[in-house]
């Protein structure tokens, strides 16, 4: 699974990376390097623009991790939905509706997986963090899912909260550096299927699951960090330090 990740980058790095051509400065965020469930985050999408004749249009929106599927009738049902199966994601009914029209990509410089350590002097086990990045050090493209969740507690439409944008990362089996702290991993997407992935007119089932691949063996790093990212109430670069 992925529970935890790291995104650092600015909303500018990311419209250059991405290629997005509409974002709103409001919605910035500052640098994470402990994002945790039901946090907000960037997502990189895909939407209709009615001014271009319909033709959709590149943005960058803020988010909140954990899907929250459109018939829920609590948004705290997301935080179980942080993650989607990569093996069932287009036929589970909380994704199956977002895989067809809502997908993304969810820009992260890592994830943080946690591996069972027995203390040699004490005898007791604990959860050694480790943080798994690309070997490049460039953005990992995480494909993900989004969803809108009309919250029935605000009466009007165009009221700010009436409308809650969630999202889940799409897992795999984990290869690479990443099998050796947890069997499974957030999939990233290569560049040259950013399209396709981001494009609400593709709808082709067989099309989109074969995008959604392993991963080649060699492209990632793991290392252990700090135990302090244990805790989602610490934040900042110190939390990649070393044990």
């Amino acid at each position: 699974m992925c529970g935890r990740y790291a995104s650092t980058r600015s909303p500018q790095d990311l419209t250059r990376l991405f290629q997005v051509t509409d974002w709103r400065p409001e919605e910035a965020l500052a640098p994470s390097w402990n994002v945790a469930p039901t946090d907000a985050v960037y997502a990189v999408l895909e939407r209709a623009d009615r001014e271009n004749g319909g033709a959709p249009s590149r943005q960058l929106r803020t988010v909140r991790w954990g899907l929250v599927p459109s018939w829920a009738k609590d948004v705290k049902i997301g935080a179980r939905m942080i993650n989607a199966r990569v093996e069932t994601v287009h036929e589970k009914p909380a994704f199956r509706r977002a895989f067809a029209k809502r997908r993304c990509i969810l820009p992260a410089d890592g994830f943080y997986e946690w591996d069972p350590v027995k203390d040699e002097t004490s005898g007791k086990v604990y959860k050694q963090p480790y943080f798994i990045h690309p070997r490049d050090g460039q953005v990992m493209a995480l494909a993900g899912l989004y969803e809108y969740w009309r919250n029935p507690d605000v009466p009007h439409d165009d009221d700010p909260g009436a409308w809650v944008t969630t999202c889940t990362i799409i897992t795999t089996e984990a290869t690479d550096a990443a099998g050796r702290v947890h069997p499974r991993m957030p999939l990233a997407l290569p560049p040259d299927h950013y399209d396709t992935w981001l494009d609400p007119r593709h709808q082709d089932t067989d099309d989109l699951r074969a995008l959604l691949t392993q991963p080649a063996d060699g492209q990632l790093d793991a290392r252990p960090v700090s135990t302090a990212v244990n805790d989602v109430r610490n934040n900042g670069p110190h939390l990649l330090d070393g044990t």
